[in-house]
């Protein structure tokens, strides 16, 4: 019953998405006060957990700290772990939020909650923030995918089980993102030569006639979902080249750095600068060390540092910054203290992350932890007091219901929440 429920909520949601959409854009004056003010995002999700220590919220000095110093940003008073020199020069651009507290401690539960914004309540699956961002302000009938998963890494232990699930949750397969990062093009999009255009025209209408018959007479959720994904495969051909980093300028291609975490944020920005809503950035799980935490960071906080500062610059120059919120973070914070292995363990009590854009209020460090970073001692926010701000900075109804006819009560943020209203402008 609770499946049966549970797909028949899909399709009302989906179909009550759709329909509130194209009235809207039927209004001339409406739709274009909307398009104007279409707001996008790019999520650079740091997968494994960073360490607060060595990034936002350092602590020089101190048993906690570790061996790395800290750096005056262009803030006053405010400091930087010394190994992000780029991105302390910008921070009256960004927001800084150093008081983050959450639940979980494992990485899938961690992953889930800080993507979806909340706990788990089976057997319902709640969306993922690219999806609702696609369903709230992007265009299905654009070939240009809306949502879209970058990551080169096919493993990442519990990231791996986690991708394998249910993005799209209730909102249906056509707000779940299209996958890419495997190589900087997307591969067999072209039509083989023994199939010209005109046939495979044909060949398409063959195809949806029977499909639109099947699913007419089934009523089967499965065959809306295979037209679905060939018409996002239809979509995909005539997108494919803005997968194609060898289509950007090189001297594009090097100011991202030479990584796949750059060159798939550099895919990011022309995959939105082209008509994408939500692109997510990620590559494995590289930020859990459990082991030589220091020596570690040494190599990936670096390349953070730039690829963060080039991403916000280049949005920036290219006047799109006030309309894109760039985010990152991952799924929670290090322990202050190192394990018999010099490594930093797990610590949802008391971390950081960072957004800039996006309408955001530039030039803002929300809440502190103590001393030694073990507590927050001033503002602290939780996964749905964030997702709360996320939703408002661009727009969307934090604590509307979503519309699912015999199902439980569920909102896009639950409890009524709060946004972090220093962080909006």
């Amino acid at each position: 019953m609770h499946r049966r429920l549970f797909l028949q909520g899909s399709m009302a949601a989906s179909t009550a998405s759709v329909a509130s959409f194209n009235g809207l854009f039927s209004i001339p004056a409406l739709a274009e006060q909307v398009q104007q003010k279409q707001k996008k995002v790019i999520l650079l999700w740091l997968c494994g957990a960073p360490s607060q220590f060595e990034t936002w919220d350092p602590k020089p000095g101190t048993s906690t700290g570790g061996p790395f110093g800290a750096i005056q940003t262009k803030l006053p008073g405010v400091m930087l772990g010394e190994m992000m020199p780029k991105t302390a020069s910008l921070l009256d651009k960004t927001a800084i939020i150093r008081s983050m507290s959450t639940g979980p401690e494992a990485h899938f539960q961690g992953i889930d909650c800080l993507t979806r914004g909340d706990t788990p309540r089976p057997p319902f699956t709640r969306p993922i923030l690219g999806s609702v961002i696609a369903e709230q302000l992007g265009q299905l009938d654009s070939p240009v995918p809306q949502f879209v998963l970058l990551d080169p890494c096919p493993e990442g232990n519990e990231f791996k089980s986690f991708k394998a699930g249910n993005w799209a949750g209730w909102l249906g397969a056509e707000y779940a993102p299209v996958r890419g990062g495997k190589g900087y093009s997307i591969q067999n999009t072209a039509l083989p030569d023994s199939l010209n255009e005109l046939a495979h025209h044909d060949r398409e209408q063959l195809r949806r006639f029977l499909s639109r018959k099947f699913l007419n007479e089934t009523r089967n959720e499965s065959a809306k979902g295979y037209n679905t994904v060939f018409n996002r495969v239809k979509g995909l051909m005539s997108a494919a080249d803005l997968f194609d980093l060898d289509r950007l300028p090189e001297k594009e291609r090097l100011r991202y750095g030479p990584g796949a975490f750059g060159q798939h944020t550099l895919m990011a920005r022309n995959l939105i600068e082209n008509g994408s809503t939500f692109v997510m950035v990620a590559n494995g799980m590289p930020w859990d060390c459990h082991v030589l935490n220091h020596e570690i960071y040494q190599m990936l906080v670096p390349e953070l540092d730039n690829v963060f500062y080039q991403l916000v610059t280049d949005l920036e120059d290219r006047g799109m910054l006030e309309d894109t919120l760039v985010i990152a973070m991952g799924e929670f914070g290090r322990t202050p203290w190192l394990n018999a292995a010099r490594g930093r363990d797990h610590y949802p009590k008391a971390w950081s992350m960072i957004m800039a854009g996006g309408g955001i209020k530039g030039g803002v460090v929300h809440g502190a932890t103590d001393e030694l970073g073990i507590a927050v001692k001033d503002g602290k926010v939780n996964n749905r007091n964030l997702f709360a701000t996320f939703f408002s900075v661009l727009g969307i109804d934090p604590h509307e219901q979503y519309n699912l006819p015999g199902l439980p009560t569920f909102h896009r943020v639950e409890d009524n929440a709060a946004p972090i209203e220093e962080v909006l402008s």
